[in-house]
């Protein structure tokens, strides 16, 4: 079944040998001065005495005596991962837990409370926030240049608020690219793979073909460019997790869990969910809950994955000291993308223009990112609206449950079993209701039709046109003042703007015109060295004033003490707001009966729908009571009336900014002649006011109305007499989570290098446990261990990395609670072999190389293996 594929690979490869072969040809124009080869042919382990950082503290600073814990993926570390890609690369740093809702969009995170849309984390490329405006985070590595044109990756692991702002609670990473005046000329990268190899789900195997180009000339000492484009074309691996959700909510009449469930409702099927779902009470005499039939993800979406991706800049020297530069990047993707729903990314564009002035003193930025979802679209909302108009215009819900109740009943009474009845009750509803065939020319024009209806009660669109302004400049007033004290100052505005489309985003003040959504900030930062510079201090200030929020202070204290020359002790504290992201803060969303509304007060003030909201867990518990006092023979008013007890008014309100506090002590050196570095930091957070969501329902009518005395216990039993929603809130636990991270890099001698890091993190509860909070969602326990060979027969060198991460609960807003999510164990291997004339690389690596397919999150794909050859032609690095 894969020689097919196999034949398709040999020959990308015969092709991609023949153009690195024309490029060398081509090139040499390009190459006009003295060439000087700067790769290293041993590992520096002594060069990490020297490793300079600068994202830890906005100034350049010694990687070991950093004041936090950061950590350093420099160039030759790049070249020599078993990852096929820097950014996957930057899983196996210390600490980071990379997770994988889709081949073409990964997550990163650091120190627990991970999830699809990390807005806790922060992703930069040199300095500038590459997020998408209107999800508040990046979009994995789609805006972003490619291995050729990274220099190296800097990564705090914890909160960086204090010098960044940027919601940087978790961390922040900062990838910092090449630049065109001392690394000059044409580059080419080109990897092809497969994936998809034995799949569990049978699909057959498929190429990845990822192609990258890198062009950058000086021009002169004082005029330099450089272009960059990508294209990554494959497909992407397949979410079919078949765990029922509803597993229990038939039980009571004896009926479990799986495809037999007359409320089945698969994790990655859609149009199945609790909005889907009705009481029903049959002819055995027994109420049932029921949902429509629903559709896999696979049969509502594509699978396919491209990414165009490019970028442009130019820079000028007026002076030796200072440089002026203009960026501009665009990525156009058609991928998958998940939050609380699984989406559908088609023509969907992300572009920067960016503005950068920097001297010896002098900072300055400006940046623009424009984000436009094309041609976009939810799968729940596209499975629930192809069952629901499958018949015309018209929702045929509750005529589709009419039809089931008399099929039912007529198989029933016919002498089926109850089991089989509810097999003849969804055949016959199905058929009545037209419901339409995945594959079909029928399915297709409708999945096509609803993907342009901008309104997920009807249709599964995803239209939304937003951009993000940010300004910023800082200033080393230490250095300006020619002072003994290290002082630095800056500021920075932001606005986001988002064009309202009717359906994901209003303007709840002015109808139809553009939100603003604006914060500003100010920050401090002195350090002064004590005790013949053995010590030293660091203190920062920032001081955030976000709309609609009063302003915030986050302080940062720092302590490094001078062991010896290469061993350092360090301390801090910082503390950390994240204030609602747009979506958070402003959405208003009409999906399958569940409006999902911004926890803004603008939002909802009016309608009163916190004030009259009650909890749906309570309602859920209320309902399933009901259902079991129904099927012991109890009438539904006496049913009704002896459990609405249950019922929970919800206390929730409008949303506050969350805040974290961070205690943190390290250590970093070497050992043993410089033969050992050691990084080692233990942490202690304390975090409140949680943003997470909450589910509700306001019931119909009123106390008393129309002589109801038992509101609103009857009105929250029927669906059809409540308005459902989901809110976005505070949680009211208070919750602590401490842990300690380790790494170890040992230089056996100039050729073989030993690397590991471990981190353990875990969750703790001091207060009242409300189920609101942010699922922690990180393994207790994430470990890494490589052994690297550079060079160990002539230019051949390889690396083996092995990953291991503990078995966790994992809570997402698709499941809607907490699943165990098991322990995953993988190896990675490369070999590689560096050829001097022409400078072509030839590496052939293999991810999951066991092919032991596991998801790394419940609602998302499984991953199995993915094998790759990356040739890399470039021209030797220029220095003037």
């Amino acid at each position: 079944m894969i020689m097919k594929p196999i034949k398709i690979y040999l020959s990308f490869t015969k092709y991609v040998a023949t153009a690195v072969k024309f490029s060398v040809l081509c090139s040499f124009s390009f190459a006009q001065k003295k060439i000087i080869i700067t790769t290293s042919d041993t590992f520096p382990i002594i060069q990490n005495l020297k490793e300079v950082v600068v994202t830890a503290s906005r100034v350049s600073e010694n990687l070991l005596s950093a004041p936090v814990s950061i950590s350093k993926f420099t160039k030759e570390q790049i070249a020599q991962t078993a990852s096929p890609t820097f950014f996957e690369g930057i899983g196996n740093m210390k600490g980071v837990h990379m997770i994988t809702p889709s081949l073409g969009f990964k997550i990163i995170n650091t120190r627990g409370f991970a999830n699809t849309t990390n807005v806790r984390f922060v992703q930069m490329i040199d300095n500038v926030d590459n997020q998408s405006p209107h999800i508040g985070a990046p979009i994995g590595n789609s805006l972003c240049p490619g291995d050729i044109d990274i220099d190296n990756v800097e990564i705090i692991q914890g909160v960086a608020t204090a010098l960044y702002g940027m919601n940087a609670i978790n961390g922040l990473v900062n990838f910092k690219t090449k630049d065109p005046f001392t690394t000059q000329g044409l580059t080419i990268r080109q990897q092809i793979g497969v994936n998809h190899i034995s799949d569990p789900g049978g699909e057959s195997p498929h190429i990845f073909n990822e192609t990258n180009i890198r062009w950058a000339k000086a021009v002169s000492s004082k005029l330099a460019f450089k272009l960059n484009a990508g294209l990554t074309q494959g497909y992407d691996w397949i979410a079919n997790n078949t765990y029922d959700l509803s597993s229990s909510l038939n039980a009571g009449v004896g009926i479990g869990g799986g495809p037999a469930n007359p409320a089945y409702d698969p994790i990655n099927g859609y149009g199945n969910e609790s909005s889907d779902q009705k009481n029903i009470t049959l002819k055995d005499g027994k109420t049932y809950t029921v949902a429509r039939t629903g559709y896999w993800e696979k049969d509502v979406t594509d699978y396919h994955l491209k990414n165009w991706k490019g970028d442009a800049s130019i820079y000028y020297r007026p002076t030796a000291n200072s440089e002026i530069s203009y960026t501009y990047r665009v990525a156009l993707l058609n991928s998958i993308y998940q939050r609380s729903n699984r989406f559908r990314l088609e023509n969907y564009m992300l572009q920067q223009n960016i503005l950068q002035f920097k001297n010896s003193y002098l900072q300055l930025r400006a940046y623009v990112n424009s984000e436009n979802t094309g041609d976009s679209y939810n799968l729940r909302s596209m499975a629930e609206n192809i069952d629901a108009f499958s018949s015309g215009t018209t929702n045929n819900t509750t005529q589709w449950f009419n039809n089931y109740t008399t099929a039912f009943n007529n198989a029933y009474v016919g002498g089926s079993t109850a089991i089989a009845a509810h097999a003849i009750a969804r055949t016959t509803a199905d058929a009545k209701a037209n419901r339409l065939q995945p594959g079909t020319d029928a399915f297709n024009k409708e999945l096509s039709k609803l993907q342009q209806i901008n309104n997920w009660d009807s249709g599964a669109a995803l239209h939304v046109k937003a951009n993000l302004i940010h300004t910023e400049g800082s200033i080393d007033l230490g250095k300006l003042l020619h002072s003994q004290y290290n002082i630095q100052v800056g500021g920075d505005f932001r606005d986001y703007m988002i064009i309202p489309d009717g359906n994901y985003f209003i303007n709840p003040i002015t109808a139809g015109t553009n939100i603003n959504y604006t914060s500003g900030g100010v920050f401090v930062r002195a350090s002064q060295n004590f005790f013949h510079e053995k010590l030293m201090l660091s203190a920062a200030l920032r001081m955030v004033s976000t709309k609609y929020f009063d302003a915030k202070y986050n302080p940062r204290l720092t302590a490094v003490y001078a062991v010896s020359k290469s061993n350092f002790i360090r301390f801090s504290y910082q503390n950390g707001y994240r204030f609602p992201s747009i979506f958070e803060g402003y959405s208003n969303i009409n999906s399958g009966g569940v409006k999902r509304v911004g926890g803004l007060k603008v939002m909802s003030e009016s309608k009163q729908i916190f004030e009259n909201s009650w909890l749906k867990s309570s309602i859920t518990a209320f309902q399933n009571a009901v259902k079991a006092d129904l099927n012991e023979g109890l009438s539904q008013a006496a049913a009704i009336q002896k459990e609405a007890s249950l019922l929970k008014k919800s206390t929730y309100t409008y949303l506050q900014p969350e805040q974290m506090h961070s205690f943190e002590l390290g250590y970093r050196g070497t050992l043993f002649n410089n033969s050992l570095l050691i990084d080692i930091d233990g942490y202690y957070n304390f975090y409140k006011n949680f943003i997470a969501q909450v589910e509700t329902s306001v019931p119909h009518s009123g106390p008393g109305s129309g002589g109801n005395t038992s509101w609103p216990a009857d009105s929250l039993y029927n669906k059809a007499n409540q308005d459902r929603y989901r809110l976005w809130t505070n949680s009211k636990t208070q919750v602590n989570n401490y842990g300690a991270e380790l790494e170890l890099k040992y230089t056996v001698n100039k050729n073989y290098q030993i690397t590991g890091n471990v981190s353990y993190q875990t969750l703790k509860k001091i207060e009242q446990n409300d189920g609101l909070e942010d699922g922690f969602n990180t393994p207790a326990w994430i470990s890494n261990l490589s052994l690297s060979g550079l060079n160990v027969y002539k230019k051949l060198s390889f690396t083996i990395n092995g990953k291991y991460l503990s078995t966790y609960l994992y809570q997402s807003y698709i499941t809607g609670f907490a699943l165990p999510s098991p322990a995953v164990f993988n190896i990675d291997a490369q070999v590689k072999y560096t050829f001097q004339k022409p400078s072509i690389e030839l590496k052939i690596g293999a991810t999951n190389i066991l092919n032991h397919y596991y998801r790394s999150i419940l609602d998302g794909p499984q991953i199995g293996g993915y094998y790759y050859t990356t040739l890399t032609y470039s021209l030797p690095s220029i220095t003037h």
